[in-house]
C-alpha cells in the first residue's frame, strides 16, 4: 500500500530540505501560494520563518488548515460584522 505521505525536496532561502507531506496538503499550499503569486519555496519560507514551535511540516499543516478556516470563516461574516449560521453545511439533505 502507498504511503499517503509524499516527501518533496524543497529550496528554502537557497537550503535545500526535505518536507514529507499528505497529498492534500501539498494541493493546497500550492493553490495558496499561486493565489498569492508567490513560488512554493517563498511561502514555504515565510512559514519557516514565521512558526514559533514544531518541526516545518507541522507547521506547514497548520498553515493551511488556518488558511481554509479563515476562508470559511469569511464566507459566514455578516455584513453587520455579526456571523451566520448555515444550517444546509451542518445537514447535508436540508
Amino acid at each position: 500500500m502507498k504511503s499517503p505521505v509524499v516527501k518533496r525536496s524543497i529550496v528554502i532561502v537557497g537550503h535545500k530540505t526535505s518536507v514529507s507531506l499528505e497529498d492534500a496538503f501539498w494541493r493546497g499550499l500550492k493553490e495558496i501560494a499561486g493565489g498569492r503569486d508567490m513560488t512554493l519555496s517563498d511561502l514555504v519560507a515565510t512559514i519557516d520563518t514565521d512558526r514559533q514551535h514544531g518541526n516545518l511540516s507541522s507547521a506547514i499543516r497548520l498553515f493551511v488548515l488556518d488558511y481554509y478556516r479563515n476562508q470559511l470563516s469569511d464566507e459566514k461574516e455578516g455584513r453587520d460584522g455579526t456571523r451566520e449560521i448555515i444550517a444546509t453545511r451542518a445537514a447535508p439533505n436540508a
